[in-house]
This record gives structure tokens, sequence and C-alpha cells, in this order.
């Protein structure tokens, strides 16, 4: 008997430590991409190359400035490829002035093209349900609906206006 509570204990005790290991490497991981990001903006700073706060480069490429919250780290954009990584320092979620909610991955990845952000990943919305999102598009430049479509398939216009400013995110224990 004692040796089968041992073993017990022993089982627990690992599990526990294995959890605990992996939420540090998850801390780490985050802290290191955080620190990596801030380096290359210092080093870009340095060299003389500023980068346009995130709401300008939306609003450049006809997408509302407040599609992202705004407490972002940093933002790569390259624009040859069209490809924008959004930083943030853990998982959060937004509810915008529509009464939709966003929700944000600690890095949302995309290709931004005049009025569409597209191939997202590290976001979704609820509709009914969690559901992720895999592009934002806006139809011409004087629209005033923005169309957000998911991984199942549906396509949901909401209201340009309610997009306008970055919001205050809340944060979440996962994405």
């Amino acid at each position: 008997m004692d040796n089968a509570l041992t073993k017990l204990g022993s089982a627990w005790i690992s599990k526990k430590a294995k959890a605990e290991i992996s939420h540090i490497t998850d801390d780490l991981s985050s802290l290191s991409n955080t620190v990596e990001e801030k380096a290359k903006l210092f080093i870009n700073k340095l060299k003389g190359k500023s980068q346009k706060v995130l709401p300008d480069l939306l609003r450049e490429y006809n997408l509302p400035p407040g599609l992202f919250p705004r407490n972002i780290t940093c933002y790569e954009f390259d624009v040859l490829r069209g490809k924008l990584v959004v930083y943030l320092s853990s998982p959060c979620e937004v509810c915008f002035k529509d009464s939709s909610i966003v929700r944000y991955a600690n890095r949302i990845k995309g290709t931004l093209s005049k009025g569409k952000l597209t191939v997202i990943d590290g976001m979704k919305t609820k509709v009914l349900v969690w559901v992720k999102v895999t592009s934002v598009a806006v139809e011409s430049y004087k629209s005033d609906k923005v169309w957000f479509t998911t991984t199942a398939g549906v396509k949901k216009s909401r209201p340009k206006n309610a997009y306008e400013m970055p919001r205050e995110a809340i944060l979440v224990q996962e994405f």
C-alpha cells in the first residue's frame, strides 16, 4: 500500500512539475520574443529607420486603425511581401463599440494589401462560439462596412466606425 501511494504521489508531483516548467518555458519564450522585437526597433531607430504607428499603417492600407488593441508591444511589416506580424505581451480580447468581440494571440500574422488583411493567424471572433478569423476586408475606400471571414465559412459585416479607435484590451488566459 505504501509503495502504491509513493508511486501515486511521485506521478502527481511529476505532472505538476512538468506543468510549471511548461509555463516557465512559455513565459521565457514570450519574454525572449519581446526583447528581440524591441531590440530590432531600437536598432532600426539607430539606423534612422523610423516605423509608423500601426494605426497609421492600417489607415494607409484602407483598414480601420482600431483593428488591433492599443497595447501592442510592436509590429513588423515587410512591404515587399506584404507580411504583417503584430506582437502582444499576452493573449487578450477587445469588445468594440458594436458589441463585437475579437480575441488576439501573442502574435498575429497576416498578409496586408489595400483594403485587406488575409491569411490571418492569431485572431478569433465570437459568432455564437469562438471561430478563427481568416481575413478582414473593406470593399472600398468609402465603404462603411468591415467584413470578417472565419474558418467556419461565415462572412460577417460589421460597421467600420466601431473599429476607428484602438481600444484597451482585456487579458485572457488562453487564445
